[in-house]
């Protein structure tokens, strides 16, 4: 596979000319970025520090000289270290080493996971069966990788009992205790009261 540049519509394209047995057998294009990696013929300095495709030093030469050696075996060479003295370019199928790239990217990000932080309500009159279905909900968000905010709504005349809030935010994070650690103790902000509960770090 040879890989070069050319600019279609003003934007820099990286083209892939596969050749087998000097049968052309596709080219295609796909967009690069402006900090793409020197290769080929865009690598024009006076000397080159070669290295092969096993990790071998060939030496310093100068760029036809290195870029011969490549074209020999149907590789491209590719400027991996652009300060050093002299450059740094290594023989390799580039082709090969985006795709092997983009794939590494692309399975980084399915694995990725954004923590969002998802709200639980209780209520100073909570029944056991509502307080064990809220415990449920805390325990599978938690199971997710996310966190969870825990909040009580203080209405009329329950401002003046905030102790049974705390008692409430104590009992759910005890029984939460063994998934979930306590990120923001309970703290009343007004007529609301909030404690934040994180996953437990994974040993």
């Amino acid at each position: 596979m040879r890989v070069f540049r050319c600019i279609v519509r003003g934007r820099s394209i990286l083209s892939a000319l596969c050749i087998f047995h000097n049968y052309l057998l596709f080219w295609r294009c796909v967009t690069i970025s402006s900090k793409e990696l020197q290769i080929n013929d865009e690598i024009r300095d006076k000397e080159l520090r070669i290295i092969d495709t096993d990790g071998s030093q060939l030496g310093i030469m100068s760029a036809s000289e290195a870029l011969d050696k490549a074209a020999e075996k149907n590789l491209d060479l590719v400027k991996i270290s652009p300060m050093a003295k002299p450059p740094v370019c290594k023989i390799m199928d580039y082709g090969k080493y985006r795709f092997e790239q983009a794939k590494r990217e692309k399975e980084a990000r399915k694995n990725q996971h954004i923590v969002d932080i998802k709200e639980i309500r209780l209520s100073l009159n909570i029944d056991t069966h509502d307080f064990n279905t809220k415990l449920g909900h805390a325990k599978r968000f938690i199971s997710e990788g996310d966190k969870v905010k825990v909040s009580i709504r203080f209405r009329g005349r329950e401002m003046g009992h905030p102790e049974l809030g705390y008692e409430i935010m104590r009992k759910f994070a005890d029984s939460c205790a063994e998934f979930a650690n306590i990120e923001k103790p309970a703290k009343l902000e007004g007529r609301n009261m909030l404690m934040f509960l994180a996953p437990k770090p994974k040993k």
